[in-house]
């Protein structure tokens, strides 16, 4: 019998309500007493997962060191933990009835009929125990997409009732997260949403253990015994959820209403260990008490949709902690930006950092971006695509190459100085066929890089498909583009450097997805640092 401990979270009444800040919340003051813990994500949608999804549909696409294309959320669940994810920690529809149906075609279910049930509900229970049967943990949360009674989430409901009548109910808890709405006119707190939500969960034969509930006032203890009595809960399992002026207030606030305790007395587990967050109280502090100011430019093309990059802005809060400033976040869509109006927008800025992005919409601003950064003299960051338009800027202006590009742009390019990798030219599939996950890095000595990490190989993930071309990497460098990155078994450039330039880096990684509350990433913390020197 598995001594692993789970629980589910599941949403009602509306989608958005926060199902990973809450996760991750819980995970974090379990984790803070002494146990070891996971969270995974259930997402209810047919994509196998999110690599093609555009940013504007589902927020960024966070990948972990293993290569998987995941949910955003489980960027909030390593910076929250510090303790890094894999491809088992995000489970889609897609990806369940794929297994099946490869499983069908080999013959594996001889000769029985396929269904959603029994078929895709043990698949679906298998993936939820791979991390539990691992042996490293203690506690697996599980926080199902969606929101219950939709029709995509059925399977994973049942899936849930089953092993939770499997596990028994001390090893096994749900909790609902739901919401509370205020109405202005009668001037009071609504909890029939609730009560239906809950209602619907006890449909598919669930009962909520703990009620967590979205609000943006008090609840009252009338309140509190109305829920639990309608609810079929106890009154100290209903847990307040208001809203917070930072997402890292969360875990602080749980604690408060003690939603660890009753997790751990519902699951027969010891709550002796008191609870430390010293370090993450620490990190608070700072964040909340800053010494200066500073405004970075964020240049993108998806701007409009602050989750497209929320591992960036996440790790410039962590950088900005770690230096005791507020970092204001200016976001500057790439295709409003041009050499007549770029002064205007860009004259205040104490940063730039230009973000990751595919296909050649917003490039030109791009490239302009990195134009202003490196003749002012402002401290600049490229990622991704970001990197790779300051190769593209430098070819152009310094090098005199007019028509220099990338061959995802341009495809007749005469000075293709960004390049389709030699493997990747005769990929047809889009899907999970980039260069992904974690891979090494060789840093220059005497270079800003190696100075920030302090170390001569670095391990950074990866999501792209074209490289720096090293056949112009000669002249580049010559012309003073310096390559102080380069991977050790491919020999392709990571990163590039001005060393004439107060600080200008470009990085063909993602370090924003290693960041985490406890390990600030050392290149933002240096992109902030030198920012502010560049304030004062």
């Amino acid at each position: 019998m598995s001594t692993t401990k789970y629980i589910f979270v599941t949403g009602g009444v509306s989608s958005s309500l926060g199902k990973g800040i809450i996760a991750a919340s819980l995970a974090k003051l379990l984790q803070a007493r002494g146990y070891r813990v996971t969270i995974q994500k259930l997402d209810p949608y047919i994509n196998v997962d999110p690599g093609t999804l555009n940013p504007y549909e589902h927020g960024e696409c966070y990948v972990t060191d293993d290569g998987a294309e995941t949910d955003l959320d489980l960027g909030h669940y390593e910076r929250f933990l510090n303790v890094p994810t894999s491809q088992a920690n995000n489970v889609t529809t897609g990806r369940i009835y794929q297994s099946v149906i490869e499983k069908e075609r080999r013959g594996e279910f001889l000769g029985k009929t396929v269904q959603v049930v029994p078929h895709i509900t043990n698949e679906i229970k298998e993936r939820i125990q791979i991390l539990g049967n691992s042996g490293d943990y203690d506690i697996v949360i599980t926080e199902i997409g969606g929101t219950v009674g939709d029709i995509e989430s059925l399977p994973y409901i049942e899936a849930v009732r089953q092993l939770k009548w499997e596990l028994g109910d001390d090893n096994a808890l749900v909790i609902h997260l739901t919401l509370v709405p205020y109405l202005s006119a009668a001037g009071e707190l609504k909890t029939k949403p609730t009560q239906h939500s809950v209602k619907t969960l006890m449909e598919s034969g669930i009962k909520a253990d703990i009620l967590v509930c979205r609000t943006e006032h008090e609840l009252s203890d009338d309140l509190r015994r109305k829920l639990a009595l309608f609810c079929n809960v106890k009154k100290e399992a209903v847990i307040q959820s208001i809203d917070a002026s930072t997402i890292y207030d969360v875990p602080n606030m749980m604690l408060e209403e003690g939603l660890d305790k009753v997790t751990l007395q519902k699951l027969d587990m010891e709550d002796t260990n008191e609870v430390d967050l010293t370090h993450w109280n620490k990190f608070l502090q700072r964040h909340k008490n800053p010494k200066g100011n500073i405004t970075i430019g964020l240049i993108g093309k998806y701007v409009e949709l602050q989750d497209s990059y929320k591992s960036i802005l996440e790790a410039l809060t962590h950088a900005g902690a770690e230096n005791e400033v507020k970092v204001n976040v200016v976001s500057i869509h790439s295709e409003h930006i041009d050499p007549i109006n770029i002064s205007e927008q860009f004259h205040k800025l104490d940063g730039i950092l230009v973000a990751p992005g595919f296909g050649e919409r917003g490039i030109e601003g791009k490239v302009e971006a990195v134009k202003y950064a490196r003749m002012n003299e402002i401290p600049f960051l490229g990622i991704c695509l970001g990197m790779q338009m300051a190769v593209i800027e430098y070819s152009r202006n310094v090098l005199g190459w007019e028509d220099a590009n990338s061959s995802e742009m341009s495809k007749h390019t005469d000075h293709p100085v960004i390049n389709l990798m030699e493997e990747q030219k005769n990929i047809t599939n889009m899907g999970g066929t980039m260069r992904l996950g974690a891979w090494d890095c060789a840093l220059e000595d005497n270079s800003i890089v190696s100075s920030v990490y302090e170390d001569d190989i670095i391990q950074e993930r990866h999501r792209h498909r074209y490289e720096y071309n090293n056949a112009y990497r000669d002249q580049l460098e010559a012309a003073g583009l310096k390559a102080t990155g380069i991977n050790p078994k491919t020999g392709l450039v990571e990163i590039i450097e001005i060393p004439e330039h107060p600080w200008f880096v470009g990085v063909q990684y993602h370090p924003e997805y290693k960041s985490t509350v406890a390990n600030p990433h050392p290149l933002f913390v240096a992109f902030v640092k030198a920012a502010h020197e560049h304030s004062k």
